[in-house]
């Protein structure tokens, strides 16, 4: 092999591929043809093949060139990434921090949020959170795609290559027509047909994994309650048994009982925050899950 490959020789020869054309090529990248001709040239001498059969028919890619092909539109993508990922990073940091919330999210855990972004001493004092709600998989698209900064889900799911923290929790209560005294133990829950949502927001996932983990025998009632009030009035009704936050009572007056777990402590579900360790701001994402557990502590 010759000289060292060319980036511009690499994106020559992806031009010529496309057009078919060393002329249509050349437009395609703005230069003369025989710039482009000798890029190609160059690359060629480079690699060590001819990349390009001519002849009055056109421009073919030899069996060399038809292999290497694939590899040169990886290696300028990877290229294009590198230069896009470092302009990413010398950019400006932005002055809003973009946190979406699962609708199963406790308000006093988002307003604990709002405070810890909007209420920070310093240079960072002139941040400001911006809030989406969505369900579960909707969210982790959006931080996939980096739509979202951060967000605050239920644990119920990993997220491999993600930054996880829980910063908060909350009982369990158990919602019934005629509820027994006292706390309900898990194993109370054997027997009962449970209403269940539909498995957007975390909750009927975490209520699934109670039952596979305890291995209860449960039943689940054949509709679905669109929202949480719906969840409570219809277990009022007497059309099953519901569990849910005790944030997410709606009514003052609901009656209720907590959930012991099988080591006797309450029955909880987990909240956490998750963010990308490669995100230009994760150091302020990491200080922000930080002080939301100190302010739900």
């Amino acid at each position: 092999m010759g000289e060292r490959v060319s980036i511009e020789g690499l994106r020559y020869a992806r031009a010529v591929a496309e057009t078919g054309s060393f002329s249509a090529a050349a437009r395609t990248c703005g230069v003369t043809q025989p710039a482009l001709s000798n890029g190609i040239a160059k690359l060629e001498a480079s690699l060590g093949e001819k990349l390009f059969d001519r002849s009055p028919r056109g421009v073919a890619l030899t069996r060399f060139g038809d292999t290497m092909l694939p590899r040169i539109e990886q290696a300028l993508r990877a290229f294009d990434d590198v230069h896009a990922e470092a302009a990413r990073w010398n950019e400006p940091l932005p002055e809003t921090i973009r946190l979406g919330v699962s609708p199963l999210i406790n308000p006093k855990l988002v307003a604990s949020a709002y405070r810890a972004v909007c209420d920070e001493p310093g240079e960072d004092a002139r941040k400001q959170l911006v809030l989406r709600e969505a369900n579960m998989s909707e969210l982790r698209g959006a931080l996939v795609d980096g739509d979202l900064d951060i967000i605050i889900v239920p644990s119920v799911a990993p997220m491999p290559r993600y930054e996880h923290r829980v910063i908060d929790s909350e009982p369990l209560v158990l919602v019934e027509t005629r509820p027994g005294a006292g706390r309900a133990r898990v194993e109370d829950l054997a027997g009962k047909q449970l209403i269940l949502m539909p498995d957007t927001c975390g909750l009927t996932a975490f209520t699934r994994s109670l039952i596979r983990e305890h291995d209860l025998a449960i039943t689940a009632y054949p509709g679905e309650a669109g929202t949480y009030r719906v969840l409570e009035e219809w277990s009022q009704l007497g059309l099953g048994s519901a569990m849910l936050p005790k944030s997410k009572l709606a009514a003052a007056d609901t009656t209720y009982r907590e959930i012991l777990d099988t080591d006797g402590s309450v029955l909880e579900i987990f909240y956490e925050t998750i963010w990308s360790p490669h995100s230009p701001i994760a150091n302020q994402l990491v200080h922000l899950a930080g002080r939301l557990v100190e302010h739900n502590s």
